[in-house]
């Protein structure tokens, strides 16, 4: 896997945010690289995976994917992405410079036939890391997201 290759971003809702953290723990063999109230992330070093764990009632007693992400390197490649995508003629929802997952993110999101969304995007920076957020430039038309726009759907 060259530096470039994209990360697979799946989140999860989860009955037991705690049970489920401490299986991913065995199961990759390494802790989470976040952990916040009602959330955890993993970025397993064995595979271009991020997968984030939001504490919620799943359907049906069980958990369930809440969204689809290709995690990319540059604010380029999601522009490029995005041209490439529109072009195909999908309908798209950007949100550029939104605050999501407790970082500042570019991405955009698409919809396949059965409803799972999918979002590429770029980590700008995370939003405890105050030495980056005060060296980035102000973007406007900064957004919060919240759980109902798509993003760390947590209770």
């Amino acid at each position: 896997m060259t530096s470039d290759a994209p990360k697979v971003h799946v989140h999860m809702t989860v009955s037991d945010l705690e049970k489920s953290r401490a299986f991913y723990e065995k199961f990759f063999g390494a802790a989470p690289v976040k952990v916040k109230p009602g959330y955890v992330k993993f970025l397993p070093a064995f595979g271009p995976l991020n997968l984030a764990l939001s504490q919620a009632a799943p359907a049906e007693g069980r958990g369930h994917v809440d969204h689809i992400g290709l995690q990319v390197e540059s604010a380029e490649i999601v522009t490029h992405e995005l041209a490439r995508v529109k072009a195909a003629g999908l309908t798209v929802r950007e949100e550029m410079g939104v605050n999501c997952c407790h970082a500042n993110q570019d991405k955009f999101w698409v919809e396949d036939p059965d409803g799972v969304e999918w979002e590429v995007y770029v980590l700008n920076y995370d939003l405890e890391d105050t030495a980056l957020r005060t060296a980035a430039p102000a973007k406007s038309g900064l957004a919060v997201v919240t759980a109902a726009g798509g993003c760390c759907a947590s209770a």
